[in-house]
């Protein structure tokens, strides 16, 4: 008889093999996609700047600079969900910027970030609850990076627990299906992530330095026989077929795994 994570794994992920590299259509335009860079520039920046408080970001670290700082703010979306936004005008996953090596580590800020999630919820949450994710340039509404810290969905969670014992630290060959959403995926390990997500797809997945506004990034934090780490999900837009690589649609901003739903 299988065990319930490996019957949650068989019917929750299947492999599949790796689409083909398409050519992509033009990205829709996103009619208020300066609205996040208002708010951290023209706020929570200057304020941080002025009065020591960043109104009405939580949070704005300019301890490396403008040109390396970040800013935390409590997403209107949800109860308890955040985002972590660099003070530098980086408009998202496609900005070559990203993939320099003196470009700060932005899921580790987001992920230390999971403390103003908990203070929501009211005491510290599990690490296999939690998620940071980055949308393509297909499947966001806003051309500022801004990396979104909730918790999963409770199916995503069971799947990617399932998931976790069966990866490696490189990209796998095929991607899995992930509800309904088809990823390439690795673990790492460690309590906070030290190697930068988007130069781990960048430099490990054929062709997608080349097309990487086309790719979404999922960090989830998981614990594998007793050690802390994370599985790391790349999957990739096909607008065509009705994918826009939304990897925050497996995080769940009313947070059921706290609430008891």
């Amino acid at each position: 008889m299988r065990s319930a994570p490996l019957l949650a794994l068989a019917l929750l992920i299947t492999a599949f093999r790796a689409p083909a590299a398409t050519d992509l259509p033009p990205p829709p335009p996103h009619a208020d996609g300066q609205a996040l860079w208002k708010i951290v520039h023209g706020k929570c920046v200057p304020d941080q700047e002025t009065a020591g408080q960043p109104a009405p970001c939580v949070k704005v670290d300019l301890s490396g600079g403008e040109a390396k700082g970040y800013a935390v703010l409590k997403d209107i979306h949800g109860a308890e969900q955040y985002l972590v936004m660099p003070t530098l005008d980086i408009t998202g996953i496609e900005d070559s910027r990203l993939l320099e090596p003196s470009d700060p580590n932005w899921f580790a800020h987001a992920w230390a970030a999971k403390t103003f999630v908990d203070a929501r919820i009211g005491r510290t949450t599990p690490r296999d609850w939690m998620a940071v994710s980055v949308n393509s340039l297909y499947g966001r509404s806003q051309d500022l990076l801004h990396l979104h810290v909730d918790c999963l969905t409770p199916v995503a969670r069971t799947a990617i627990d399932a998931l976790a014992p069966t990866l490696g630290k490189s990209w796998s060959a095929k991607p899995f299906e992930v509800v309904g959403h088809r990823y390439l995926a690795m673990r790492m390990e460690g309590d906070v992530p030290a190697a930068d997500p988007f130069l781990l797809l960048a430099k490990g997945v054929p062709g997608a330095r080349a097309q990487m506004g086309a790719w979404t990034l999922v960090m989830a934090g998981v614990e594998v026989r007793g050690r802390p780490g994370f599985v790391l999900l790349a999957g990739r837009a096909d607008p065509l077929q009705g994918e826009g690589a939304s990897g925050e649609i497996l995080q769940d901003h009313d947070c059921a795994l706290a609430h008891g739903g």
